[in-house]
């Protein structure tokens, strides 16, 4: 797929993208099922030089409201089912022990690509944010999401790990969209699926 880039240079017109859905085309898979192993090599081996994700996830601060953006920089995994690396040791696995820096999980070069198109669009955003992942697929319990608030996450979500910590791992850089649907249930608003998905 090509899509039309507004850049000012005729060799930057147009650029070849690959559009996933990690999810399924029915969003049928729930986010502990979701193959992000598969899903990050399969873009690794179409070529695939950068990933922007979006991520629906429930709000943990007041000032971020639903339908704002939050480009994120940093993340709190409290995921326990998933498959973390390509280098596990298992047969078909790539070999040796892959130790990987995550400082700065998410690409600076590109996030800041995207805060300034935030910026042209006159859009509301937040420059930065952490994303606390979850499990899933049930959404938190109100200690839980208090819990998340006290820690200083701004977001909750069900999908950022291991899929940032994959495409580090495959070299392919990395940045995703935070958009809010729902302010979790710290805030006493019941929280729905149908608030969730796109």
């Amino acid at each position: 797929m090509l899509i039309k880039y507004p850049g000012k240079f005729d060799s930057l017109s147009y650029i070849q993208c690959t559009i996933s859905c990690r999810h399924g085309r029915k969003h049928d898979i729930m986010p502990t099922n979701v193959n992000y192993r598969a899903n990050i090599e399969a873009l690794r081996l179409a070529g695939c030089t950068h990933i922007i994700a979006t991520t629906a996830c429930g709000s943990l601060r007041e000032e971020i409201h639903p339908g704002d953006i939050v480009f994120l920089d940093q993340f709190i995994d409290r995921t326990t089912k998933r498959e973390q690396t390509f280098y596990d040791g298992k047969p078909g696995s790539k070999t040796g022990v892959c130790h990987v820096q995550m400082d700065k999980p998410f690409c600076e070069k590109t996030r800041s690509v995207l805060i300034k198109a935030a910026q042209e669009m006159k859009l509301k955003y937040f420059e930065t944010g952490t994303a606390v992942t979850i499990e899933g697929p049930r959404f938190s319990s109100k200690a839980e999401s208090v819990m998340f608030c006290s820690w200083g996450c701004d977001v909750v979500n069900m999908t950022t790990v291991p899929e940032v910590c994959l495409a580090k791992e495959a070299g392919i850089c990395y940045a995703s969209i935070g958009l809010p649907t729902d302010y979790d249930c710290w805030k006493d608003e019941p929280v729905s699926r149908n608030k969730c998905t796109f």
